[in-house]
C-alpha cells in the first residue's frame, strides 16, 4: 500500500493563491486530518489530490507515481477514491446501482457484451454485485439497496456516499467532512465505521473535519492550514496545544 506525498503544493486562482506550498505524508495504513476555518484550503487541496484542480507547481506522488499531471479517471485507477462534503449520489438511482457505479473501473466487459447481455457480462455484473452487497454489508446499508438513494435519511445518504467509495477498492480514501450535518448519533455511528474501515480493511483514510473532537480520536497526524498555508503539523496530542490552533481553531485563548 503506497503512501500519498504531498510536496510543496501551491494553487493559484486568478492571482490568488488558494494553497501556498504546504506539505505533508500520508503513511500507508493510517488515518490523516487536514484541519483549517473555512477558505483555509482544505477542500483546494482535496480537489488537486482527486485531479479536479490543477497545481500552480509542487508535487503529489502516490508511490511512485506523480498525480498532479493526471486525469480524475487515472487517479482513481490508482486506488484512490473520495467521498465529497455536498453529497454526490444519484437521487433517482437505487442504492444498490450508486454503489455500482463505484465498481466502474474494474468493469471488464466492452460496451457490446454488457449492452447485449452476454453470458460474459452477466457474471462479471453478478460477481460486482455480489461485492457490492458485502460492503453494503460491511458499512450498514445492506437492507437500503433496493432503495431509491434519495429517499435515505441524510445520515444515510451519507453511508452510501462512503461506501460506494469503497466498492473501488481504494487504498486510499479521501473523506470530505464525511459527519458533517449529522446528529451526535450519527456523528458516532460514522466515526466508528472510519475506525473500522481503517482496522478492517487496512485502508488509508485522508480525512478533512470541521468536528475537532472525531478529528482528535480518529487521526494519527493533523495537518492544519489557514490562509492555504501550514501554520501546525503532527500528532492530535502536539496539535492540540499549539498557540496558534488553540487560539484560531478550538477558540481558546494563549497566555
Amino acid at each position: 500500500m503506497p503512501a500519498l506525498t504531498v510536496r510543496d503544493l501551491t494553487v493559484r486562482f486568478a492571482g490568488l493563491t488558494a494553497l501556498d506550498g504546504i506539505g505533508f505524508t500520508v503513511e500507508p495504513g493510517t488515518v490523516h486530518a487536514v484541519i483549517g476555518p473555512n477558505g483555509a484550503g482544505k477542500s483546494t487541496c482535496f480537489n488537486v489530490l482527486s485531479g479536479l484542480y490543477r497545481a500552480a507547481s509542487g508535487s503529489v506522488r502516490f508511490g511512485d507515481r506523480e498525480l498532479t499531471s493526471l486525469a480524475p479517471h487515472e487517479i482513481a485507477g490508482l486506488g484512490i477514491a473520495r467521498t465529497f462534503q455536498n453529497l454526490a449520489l444519484s437521487a433517482e438511482l437505487s442504492v444498490a446501482d450508486n454503489l455500482m457505479l463505484g465498481r466502474y473501473r474494474m468493469t471488464r466487459t466492452g460496451f457490446w457484451s454488457a449492452g447485449l447481455r452476454l453470458r460474459r457480462g452477466r457474471r462479471e455484473e453478478l460477481r460486482h454485485r455480489e461485492r457490492v452487497r458485502e460492503i453494503a454489508e460491511f458499512t450498514g446499508v445492506a437492507e437500503r439497496l433496493a432503495e431509491p438513494a434519495g429517499s435515505l435519511p441524510y445520515g444515510g445518504r451519507k453511508r452510501v456516499e462512503l461506501a460506494r467509495a469503497l466498492c473501488a477498492e481504494p487504498s486510499l480514501l479521501m473523506l470530505d467532512e464525511p459527519v458533517a450535518g449529522m446528529n451526535a448519533t450519527e456523528r458516532l455511528e460514522m466515526a466508528e465505521l472510519i475506525v473500522a474501515v481503517r482496522a478492517g480493511l487496512g485502508i488509508s483514510v485522508l480525512l478533512v473535519e470541521h468536528d475537532m473532537g472525531l478529528v482528535m480520536r480518529l487521526a494519527d497526524e493533523i495537518t492544519v492550514l489557514d490562509f492555504g498555508r501550514t501554520i501546525a503539523a503532527g500528532p492530535p496530542r502536539d496539535v492540540q496545544r499549539d498557540p496558534a490552533v488553540l487560539r484560531a481553531y478550538l477558540g481558546e485563548e494563549t497566555p
